[in-house]
């Protein structure tokens, strides 16, 4: 038997399954109707039986079938597990953020970290969870990216969305516009260069990686007319990545860059705000985009829509970005392993690739 299939449905991948009045648990079902998915990963949801049910019935996936366990320690592989977080019937109340919908969504994401941390898990998928409503005493962040950067200790992230054919991340995060001016900086560029050229490397692959610099005014700035921030921050921070090695081009003006197709010259765009990046890659990537957090000694995905309320259990939801975050999430902890393995001991491998 080959690495490959001995391998085959080994890699435990936790699921949160969101805001339980979205289409969180609905896209994740439909993905392991799928039983090739098992092949792939064994997937463990972290929810309750009942809901489970509840939301199969209603649903009608009743094909959906699926494994209730206690604990991770009773995973079975191959399989779709399903852990207990919690025993009591709570209300689903489709397309309405609920202060319980909030709470259990936190209760799921909880209860995955602490799997997570003690390795009983490999990677984490996350559905998407509504901002406002889980906000409480344990949860004060914008969004999962800020929380897991707290959780675990890693200041320096970087919000990454991917696909097959763009990768897209920004400086600044879940931002005002108004707050922008403080929020971007030539340190903080130079950073998430680092960060990002890292990530391309251990995460994706990718020897030597091409990444794009975006401008932070129209017209990256039209020589100074348009705004200075392209000359004093961009450009400086764009020649110190690229004295480090870094194959990093720019500032372009974000305006013509993605609609002329200049993007696919590059394994990666850096923009400078949320919406400068994030609008464009969901118009391009909107059905097979994935959220993945660089950075974290973990791997994190998700899919990059969020709680769909307007479609909540009308069973319209695509299970395509899940799915998308589920691939990803497996083979960026296979390139971490290959990268770390290379790097750890770069002479042995070296001399391997020789003698073959």
């Amino acid at each position: 038997m080959s690495n490959q299939q001995d391998q085959e449905g080994k890699i435990k991948i936790g699921i949160t399954c969101g805001d339980v009045n979205g289409i969180g648990l609905e896209v994740i079902m439909k993905t392991f109707l799928d039983n090739r998915m098992h092949q792939v990963c064994t997937p463990v949801i972290y929810a309750s039986a009942k809901l489970v049910s509840f939301q199969r019935k209603l649903l009608n996936m009743t094909e959906f079938n699926y494994n209730t366990v206690r604990s991770s320690n009773e995973i079975i592989l191959r399989k779709t597990n399903v852990i207990n977080c919690w025993e009591e019937e709570i209300p689903v109340e489709w397309g309405k953020p609920t202060e319980l919908s909030g709470k259990y969504a936190l209760r799921s994401i909880q209860a995955a970290v602490t799997d997570l941390k003690e390795n009983k898990i490999d990677a984490l998928v996350t559905a998407p969870i509504n901002k406002h409503n889980i906000q409480g005493p344990e949860f004060k962040f914008p969004g999962h990216t800020e929380y897991f950067s707290s959780l675990f200790n890693t200041p320096e992230y970087l919000m990454f969305l991917v696909s097959d054919n763009l990768r897209v991340a920004t400086v600044s995060g879940h931002v005002p516009i108004k707050n922008l001016g403080g929020d971007v900086s030539l340190d903080k560029i130079l950073s998430k260069l680092r960060l990002m050229n890292r990530s391309l490397k251990r995460d994706f692959g990718i020897r030597k990686p091409k990444i794009a610099v975006l401008g932070l005014n129209p017209h990256a700035g039209d020589n100074g007319l348009l705004g200075s921030e392209e000359k004093e921050m961009i450009a400086p921070a764009v020649k110190k990545a690229f004295d480090e090695n870094i194959f990093v081009y720019g500032p372009y003006s974000a305006d013509g860059f993605f609609g002329s197709g200049a993007y696919a010259k590059f394994d990666a765009v850096l923009g400078m705000y949320h919406d400068q990046g994030l609008v464009p890659f969901k118009a391009l990537s909107f059905t097979s985009g994935v959220n993945f957090t660089a950075g974290l000694p973990i791997i994190r995905t998700s899919p990059d829509h969020g709680t769909a309320y307007d479609i909540a259990g009308k069973g319209l939801a695509s299970e395509d970005s899940m799915r998308e975050a589920i691939y990803y999430a497996c083979d960026i902890l296979q390139k971490r392993k290959e990268y770390d393995e290379v790097n750890a001991n770069p002479l042995a491998f070296s001399k391997q690739g020789r003698d073959q």
